[in-house]
């Protein structure tokens, strides 16, 4: 009888976990992806593109759902994401556009999924794929990227907060038709500095795309720095804020009075409304943690903490040379701030901030 309790007891021990859900705006999908493809209530997994489908609020899982087991689905069954390709000679792809925007016909090898609002304007007539006889395409349910921050008070800002991390894994911003930019931010291969393919999957879900080196912040003056960052704010969507630029105003804290103007690369699922994760070195690696395979001969223990990274300036010692610069910027110009609060606005981004990333708005 014993024997029988004890073999129970293991096979119950032996029992998989729950299956862990997507968080939203994190990916649920594509090609070489091997993390997780359910998304956590009440986002739906959208087709983005054959290498990247994401989770995103209040999306027609109908429509848009796509785990990443299903990638050799039939184009004709999934939806592109608004500003994702929906035709063009030789294009193979999605022909319809998710719940709330329309296939805008651009020239001949380029037809794009506009905001319903957006493409009305944008075109007398809805395009058509030269791979479709259907006129009218539907879209994604983010909304257009025309919503600017709101204002609060008389200086145009918002009071918001901030965390700090670096996961070493290619951004969000970084995969294709997340918004109307030139360009997706620049991803790099291990060595941080090699541009990769946009399509190239993150070396945190199995690929070998990462953060490169040069989206560390820096000092401009005494109270300026420029720098980069992981953003949720209220009302608005991804596709509003992906490399954005936005001026941090610090009001809390050793670094109070000081300016922080950052470019949004990243997004945060796990984030609150108006919550900028700061991009530093030793910052933290976060749930993914691809530093651990960018950086294979750095100990895991030298990023520090899961979260907020290392505790003191002689711990930028422990990391690779390459990212001690935003690490010592941490205990130097930011002054060891842990989590300041501050007041935001979006600016115009500086220049040297683009040319890292090559993301600009259009």
């Amino acid at each position: 009888m014993m024997k029988v309790t004890f073999l129970l007891c293991l096979t119950l021990l032996n029992f998989p976990s729950s299956t862990p859900c997507v968080v939203t705006y994190g990916q649920c999908g594509g090609l070489n992806y091997n993390g997780a493809t359910d998304c956590c209530a009440p986002s739906t997994c959208q087709y983005n593109n054959d290498w990247y489908s994401q989770c995103l609020p209040g999306a027609s899982q109908s429509s848009s759902t796509t785990k990443a087991s299903s990638s050799s689905t039939k184009a004709s069954n999934r939806c592109s994401a608004v500003y994702g390709q929906c035709g063009g000679t030789g294009w193979t792809g999605a022909t319809q556009c998710c719940a709330g925007s329309t296939c805008v016909y651009k020239e001949q090898y380029y037809s794009q999924c506009l905001p319903t609002s957006t493409a009305s304007t944008a075109s007398s007539s809805t395009a058509k794929s030269s791979s479709s006889s259907s006129t009218t395409v539907k879209s994604t349910t983010a909304s257009s990227t025309t919503a600017k921050t709101t204002t609060a008070g008389n200086d145009g800002r918002q009071n918001g907060v901030t965390t700090r991390y670096w996961d070493c894994c290619k951004a969000s911003c970084g995969w294709s038709g997340k918004a109307s930019v030139t360009n997706p931010v620049k991803t790099c291969a291990k060595d941080g500095i090699t541009a990769v393919d946009v399509n190239t999957q993150s070396g945190c879900n199995g690929g070998t795309a990462y953060m490169c080196n040069n989206q560390q912040p820096w000092n401009v003056s005494s109270t300026l720095s420029y720098g980069y960052a992981a953003a949720y704010i209220a009302n608005q969507r991804e596709s509003d804020w992906c490399c954005a630029c936005y001026s941090l105003v610090f009001t809390s804290g050793s670094v109070a009075g000081k300016e922080l103007i950052v470019q949004v690369t990243n997004t945060g699922g796990d984030l609150g409304n108006n919550h900028f994760d700061l991009q530093m070195p030793g910052g933290g690696v976060g749930i993914f943690d691809g530093c651990s395979s960018q950086f294979p001969s750095v100990s895991k223990s030298s990023w520090g903490q899961q979260y907020g990274g290392i505790s003191s300036r002689s711990d930028c010692d422990k990391l690779p040379a390459v990212l001690r610069s935003g690490c010592l910027w941490r205990f130097d110009w930011f002054m060891n701030a842990d989590n300041p609060q501050m007041r935001f606005k979006q600016v115009t981004c500086p220049a040297v901030l683009t040319a890292n990333t090559q993301c600009v708005r259009k």
